[in-house]
C-alpha cells in the first residue's frame, strides 16, 4: 500500500487525498471518462486558440484533455488548493512534453490573472462546494466578454443493474452514502442547471451520457465504482456505512464482473452530465 502524499480531508466534502494511489485511480477514471469530458468542451465551443482556465485541475487530467483541444496556439492554465496533486500535474505534463499547460495552487474564486479566459473548465468540482453558485459565479468572473463556462458533474442517482446485480448497486449504495455523509452532493449533475441560474449565468445548454456495458462488458462501469470504493473504504468505515469486512475490497471488482455474467445483467455506471454557458 502507497503511503499518502497528503491525508484525505473532508473539507468541502472532500474524501479522497491526493495519494499516489489516487492520483493512479485518476487516470484509470480519465481513460474512460475523458471521451466523455472532451465531447461536452467541444459542443460548449472550445477549439484552437482559445485560453481556457481549468478549476480544480487536480493531476491535471481535464487539463490535458483541454490542451489538445486548444493546441499549441491556445493556452490552459490549471489551477487547484492542493500543492501535492499539482506535483503530479506538473510532472505528467513534463513527461507528455506539454508546453501549453501550466499550473498554479490556490483557490480560483480569490486568484487574480493577467488576463481574461476565453473558458472556464472544471470536471466534478461543484459537488464538493458548499454553495456551487457561489463558485460559478466567481470563476465566470475570470472569463472575457463572450467567454463560455463548462461544468461536468456526475449524478450517483442514475447508477443501476438491470436484471438486478446486487453486488453492484450495493456497492454503489454504499459510495453514495460514503459521499453524502462526508458532505458531498451527490446528484450535482441533476442540480447543475438551478446553480447556473443562481449564479446569473443563465438557463445553460445541458447533456448526459453514462458508461455502460453488458456481462463480461460491463468491467469499465464495475471497475470505476470499485476503484472509488477502494480510496473511500476508511471514509465507509468512519462514517459507519460498510465495514471491510462487507466490502470485501481484495474481490469486490471481480464478484461484480461474475455477477454480472451469471445475471446477464447490463451494468449502467453513474450519470456524467455537462452544462455550459456563454457570459
Amino acid at each position: 500500500m502507497t503511503e499518502p502524499v497528503e491525508g484525505p480531508s473532508t473539507a468541502n466534502g472532500y474524501v479522497f487525498g491526493h495519494s499516489e494511489r489516487e492520483v493512479d485511480r485518476l487516470a484509470n477514471q480519465a481513460r474512460v471518462v475523458d471521451p466523455i469530458t472532451r465531447w461536452f468542451l467541444r459542443e460548449a465551443g472550445l477549439m484552437a486558440g482559445m485560453r481556457v482556465l481549468d478549476v480544480g485541475s487536480g493531476a491535471g487530467d481535464v487539463a490535458f484533455l483541454a490542451a489538445e483541444l486548444v493546441g499549441n496556439s491556445g493556452e490552459v492554465v490549471g489551477v487547484d488548493r492542493s500543492e501535492a496533486a499539482l506535483t503530479a500535474a506538473r510532472a505528467r505534463a513534463a513527461a507528455r512534453g506539454l508546453r501549453n499547460v501550466s499550473f498554479r495552487e490556490g483557490d480560483p474564486t480569490r486568484m487574480t490573472f493577467e488576463r481574461a479566459f476565453d473558458a472556464v473548465i472544471g470536471r466534478y468540482v461543484l459537488q464538493y462546494q458548499r454553495d456551487p453558485a457561489a463558485m460559478l459565479r466567481s470563476v465566470g468572473a475570470h472569463l472575457r466578454r463572450g467567454g463560455t463556462i463548462v461544468f461536468h458533474e456526475l449524478d450517483w442517482g442514475g447508477a443501476h443493474s438491470f436484471p438486478e446485480s446486487p453486488t453492484y448497486d450495493r456497492c454503489c449504495r454504499w459510495i453514495a452514502e460514503t459521499m453524502r455523509s462526508s458532505g458531498a452532493e451527490t446528484r450535482m449533475g441533476a442540480k447543475l442547471a438551478s446553480a447556473f441560474v443562481a449564479a446569473e449565468l443563465g438557463v445553460p445548454c445541458m447533456a448526459l451520457q453514462a458508461v455502460i456495458g453488458a456481462g463480461e462488458n460491463s468491467s469499465d462501469a464495475v471497475r470505476l465504482a470499485a476503484d472509488v470504493a477502494t480510496i473511500l473504504l476508511p471514509a465507509m468505515e468512519q462514517f459507519g456505512v460498510a465495514t471491510a469486512s462487507e466490502v470485501g475490497i481484495e474481490t469486490l471488482a471481480e464478484r461484480m464482473i461474475d455477477e454480472a455474467i451469471a445475471n446477464a445483467s447490463v451494468i449502467v455506471a453513474l450519470s456524467e452530465i455537462g452544462a455550459w454557458s456563454r457570459v
